[in-house]
């Protein structure tokens, strides 16, 4: 299985959060590859410079390879997925990463129970 973490089970696995459950840690151990969007460490740097957020950016990014993870940059065609997209979720980042997971496919691994009505991609832990 690839999976794409979403940005919150990104911040969990690489803070060994107890928010993320064994289930969770076990599909991250058995998966074949496991990818972080750039979009997500975008998301995390907007949340730091407004406070809503504690955590060292740069240390975000370095944790994508330290993990084993890859990342996925975010490509035009994955932009422009977006505005194809029904409007269930408001958040443009999860929206992103839904187009993402769409488009390459990857199984999107998040605990936002709502993007499950985007596709059964959609893991939620």
């Amino acid at each position: 299985m690839r999976l794409l973490l979403d940005t919150h089970i990104y911040l969990w696995a690489v803070t060994d959060s107890r928010k993320l459950s064994k289930q969770a840690r076990k599909l991250i151990t058995d998966a074949d590859e496991v990818f972080v969007s750039s979009a997500s460490i975008w998301e995390a740097s907007i949340k730091v410079g407004l406070g809503k957020l504690d955590a060292d950016v740069n240390l975000l990014v370095a944790e994508i390879d330290v993990s084993g993870f890859k990342e996925l940059p975010v490509r035009a065609v994955h932009a422009a997925l977006v505005g194809d997209l029904p409007d269930i979720h408001r958040d443009p980042f999860d929206r992103l990463l839904i187009a993402q997971a769409l488009f390459e496919p990857l199984r999107l691994m998040t605990a936002d129970s709502h993007l499950g009505a985007y596709t059964e991609l959609v893991i939620t832990v």
